[in-house]
């Protein structure tokens, strides 16, 4: 007996052997662009370890001071007619920064020393009659007594005559002034203040779990906001051996030089101070690092490929971290375009120096 098809059963067994045909066709395909793809080069940034010194730091904030800051008090009365400084200028201790109208004084001086003149005088006449007899003891005594007398009461005339004129405590910048031309003084009143700014201090605050980590002496560096990326050099001179009650921290005192007069008092001083300086070994950019599962690694090139590399870190600082181990000093290991990359990536690479290309 002859059996007959259905024409829609032939249809649909040359569909099905069609889609077997293209799924095939299509998994072919994908599968050669993935390998095109795990082929292709990645372009990748690279540089190569470095020796040298890495400290570790602690960061701390403080507002900058002056430890020498002194207000210049008149020490006579009178009336301002000369003021020789201004805000601003740099003094020395002893220098003249204003006169007072001392005439009053000045005559009281003279008139004091005019008695004392006749005093001696007087004492110098009647020391031969003394020798001889001529006067009592008692009288020579009191000529020389007078004597005395009116010479402390010439000296104080004269020293109430030197305070008309108003001399700087310590050496420094005159930071205000405080009086003006004409004005009349009372013995105490401020006139000037003057500020040495030439070497600034601050009070860093240290936590009780940090303190064995400083010592005198560590070296520090301070940034201010109004000189960004400019470090100036600071030293720990003193720490406090008591703790502060209130914060529970200690107090260490650091110096900052100023020289350059580029700080003032009262700027607000972020600080690092070195604790621990490691020379001499091998650094990094943090950049290159890559912390997963528990685990850092880096990627090393080697032959146009990269492959990942467990390390062991050490000191972090700036930018720069300190390899303890998994690393030789010839490594080329990538620190841009992780990103795209996994064991057996073939890389194309370009040093960060800029210097090579390899791959």
């Amino acid at each position: 007996m002859k059996i007959r098809r259905h024409p829609l059963a032939a249809v649909f067994a040359i569909m099905m052997a069609g889609s077997v045909c293209l799924a095939g066709c299509g998994a072919s395909v994908a599968s050669d662009t993935e390998d095109e793809a795990a082929a292709m080069p990645v372009a990748v940034e690279t540089t190569t370890p470095v020796r040298g010194d890495i400290y570790a730091t602690y960061a701390a904030s403080a507002s900058l001071s002056s430890d020498a800051d002194a207000p210049v008090s008149a020490r006579a009365a009178g009336e301002v007619v000369e003021l020789l400084v201004e805000e601003g200028d740099r003094v020395t201790a002893g220098q003249v920064l204003a006169r007072l109208d001392g005439e009053r004084l000045r005559l009281e001086m003279l008139a004091a020393k005019a008695n004392l003149e006749r005093a001696r005088k007087e004492y110098l006449r009647n020391v031969d009659l003394h020798a001889r007899g001529l006067i009592s003891t008692s009288m020579f005594d009191g000529l020389k007594f007078d004597l005395a007398s009116l010479q402390a009461s010439y000296d104080l005339k004269r020293l109430n005559h030197g305070y008309s004129n108003i001399r700087a405590t310590i050496s420094g910048v005159v930071s205000s002034r405080d009086i003006k031309p004409g004005e009349t003084l009372t013995v105490g009143q401020v006139a000037f203040r003057i500020t040495e700014t030439s070497e600034l201090i601050a009070y860093l605050k240290i936590p009780q779990a940090e303190l064995g980590k400083f010592d005198v002496g560590h070296a520090a560096t301070v940034n201010v906001v109004s000189r960004p990326g400019v470090d100036f050099a600071a030293t720990i001179v003193r720490i406090s051996p008591t703790i502060d009650i209130d914060s529970g921290t200690f107090r260490a005192t650091a110096i900052i030089d100023n020289s350059s007069d580029d700080l003032a008092p009262g700027m607000f001083g972020r600080f690092t101070v070195a604790y621990e300086k490691h020379t001499d070994v091998l650094v990094i950019p943090s950049n290159a690092l890559l912390d997963e599962d528990d685990e850092t690694t880096v990627y090393v090139v080697r032959n146009g490929e990269v492959s990942r590399q467990a390390v062991t870190i050490g000191i972090k600082q700036r930018g720069r971290v300190e390899i303890l181990s998994g690393l030789q000093d010839g490594d080329e290991i990538v620190v841009v375009g992780h990103s795209g990359l996994r064991d057996g990536s073939k890389v194309l690479a370009s040093s960060a120096d800029g210097d090579r290309l390899t791959g």
